[in-house]
């Protein structure tokens, strides 16, 4: 295009200059070029030749020269002023409410069978379908899409809808089936004319004052009439299941008497056939518990014989070693005292020899208590005689036994 514009420049600019060829006119050759140049810039900054599209926009580039039509996305698109014509359509969703039949007593309500007019707060929501845009198709979408498409296309639908239906109906017990209708026939309208229906919502329904006490009341009662319905519903309901409860806890009783009966059945069984092993068995164990008795008996009987055996082996151990003992001291006795009466021969006989033996000894014995001893003149000269008596006077004439003990 650049290209284009270029060569129609340089063949103006040289038609001109034929056309000016000459001494004289150099001077408006020269100003009518800026001019031109001057104004191709104005163009370009006023028009730009680039246009930027946006994410979620579709463009309709046509050439006037061609009559061609192009579609484009997003990126920068080369438009030429005066050559092409650019158009920009939103992909995006958007969303038309019907105002004028919002309210009962609004621009346009809506008639029922009964001839009342209801308001509805219905909100539609379309986009243009990218799959129908293109050639001629592209130059029928209008500017104002809403007031010249889906607005007309609504309300033909909803009044021919709700002419077939009365307030009930539309109110409270076909308002699905009715929203449902209204939004196939307008997808179907909208369809034929390059718009693609996304959803149709139906919010409040406005009714003629004294129509909307009364239809409260017929609603109030209608919903105690359902909810005394649902009731009696819900109480027959609890009575089949209580009957279906008591059934299978009867069938569960039952099954559990069947099965603990013929538990017991095998259990007798069982039981009958272990006492088959088990009283020969706990009749080896009497027999076995038999022999062992009678075995520990003779054993403690035996033991008991050998104890008493070893008792009297003990005894008769004990009576011996005890008269070998009685005579070991006998003899010993026997050997002292004759060794005693032997000393106290000789001692006598000593002392009879020498009698001041006996004054020696009782020094001896006396002398670590006593340090002096001062003893009186006595006739017999004998310091122990106080003591003594008269033992030492005494005769000793008396024989000493022998070792019979005989005199």
């Amino acid at each position: 295009m650049l290209l284009r514009l270029k060569t129609l420049t340089r063949s103006t600019r040289l038609a001109l200059a034929r056309w000016l060829r000459g001494s004289a006119r150099p001077v408006l050759l020269t100003l009518g070029t800026v001019a031109i140049a001057g104004g191709a810039g104005w163009t370009l900054v006023k028009h730009p030749p680039v246009q930027p599209l946006e994410p979620g926009q579709l463009a309709l580039r046509t050439n006037n020269l061609t009559g061609e039509t192009s579609v484009w996305h997003e990126g920068p698109v080369w438009v030429l002023p005066g050559v092409h014509q650019f158009t920009t359509l939103s992909l995006q969703d958007r969303t038309w409410t019907a105002a004028a039949m919002a309210t009962a007593d609004g621009a346009a309500p809506a008639q029922t069978v009964e001839g009342l007019s209801i308001g509805m707060d219905l909100r539609v929501r379309y986009a243009i379908d990218p799959s129908r845009v293109g050639g001629a198709k592209a130059l029928s979408y209008p500017k104002d899409i809403d007031g010249q498409i889906v607005e007309p296309a609504v309300q033909a639908t909803v009044y021919t809808i709700v002419a077939r239906h009365t307030v009930r109906e539309i109110f409270s017990s076909q308002r699905a089936q009715i929203e449902q209708d209204i939004e196939a026939q307008i997808r179907e309208r909208l369809k034929t004319d390059g718009l693609l229906l996304r959803s149709v919502h139906i919010g409040k329904i406005d009714l003629p004052e004294d129509y909307r006490k009364g239809m409260e009341v017929l609603l109030t009662e209608g919903l105690s009439a359902e909810k005394m319905r649902y009731t009696l519903e819900l109480r027959e309901k609890q009575v089949k299941e209580s009957e279906l409860t008591a059934e299978a806890d009867k069938a569960r009783r039952e099954v559990a008497a069947e099965a603990a009966a013929r538990e017991q059945v095998i259990a007798a069984k069982a039981q009958e056939e272990a006492m088959k092993h088990v009283l020969p068995l706990k009749q080896r164990q009497i027999e076995q518990r038999q022999l062992e008795a009678e075995a520990t008996r003779v054993a403690r009987v035996k033991q008991a014989e050998g104890e008493a055996q070893a008792r009297r082996i003990e005894a008769e151990g004990e009576a011996q070693a005890r008269q070998k003992l009685a005579d070991a001291e006998a003899y010993r006795l026997k050997n002292i005292g004759k060794v005693n009466a032997e000393q106290m021969a000789l001692e006598g006989a000593l002392i009879t020899k020498h009698p001041l033996l006996i004054q020696k000894t009782m020094a001896d014995r006396l002398s670590d208590k006593v340090q002096v001893i001062i003893a009186p003149p006595h006739t017999n000269g004998f310091i122990g005689n106080n003591l003594l008596g008269n033992v030492a006077a005494a005769p000793r004439n008396t024989a000493l036994p022998d070792d019979n003990g005989e005199q």
